[in-house]
């Protein structure tokens, strides 16, 4: 019914850049949240960066000031995460999740998972 998809990423070295995309579709009706995470080998799932659809964001710590997540206000349902002075340490596996009202028979909330792509940032 759903699907999130993400893409761009890829190797970089520390200090380069990357930007990263999820493009939602499916029988969305509105998309309330879009949160990105990360999950690093051996590591917990952690949250980097969400936006609201009014335009809130809020960041982890560990990216403020480097981490940019938006929405593209032409096409709705693409969010992106801007990501600047990349560290070794932000190599992770990246998930967009969003909270989605979707449009069925009635309209409902669910929350979904993109499959993750893979930032790798060499030192």
């Amino acid at each position: 019914q759903v699907q999130l998809v993400e893409s761009g990423g890829g190797l970089v070295q520390a200090g380069g850049s990357l930007r990263l995309s999820c493009a939602a579709s499916g029988s969305i009706f509105s998309i309330n949240t879009m949160n990105w995470y990360r999950q690093a080998p051996g590591k917990q799932r952690e949250l980097v960066a969400s936006i609201t659809s009014a335009g809130s964001t809020n960041y982890t710590d560990s990216v403020k000031g480097r981490f940019t997540i938006s929405r593209d206000n032409a096409k709705n349902t693409v969010y992106y995460l801007q990501m600047n002075s990349l560290k070794y340490e932000d190599t992770a596996v990246y998930y967009c999740n969003a909270d989605i009202l979707v449009a069925s028979f009635k309209i409902y909330e669910h929350n979904f998972w993109g499959q993750g792509t893979q930032v790798t940032v060499s030192s």
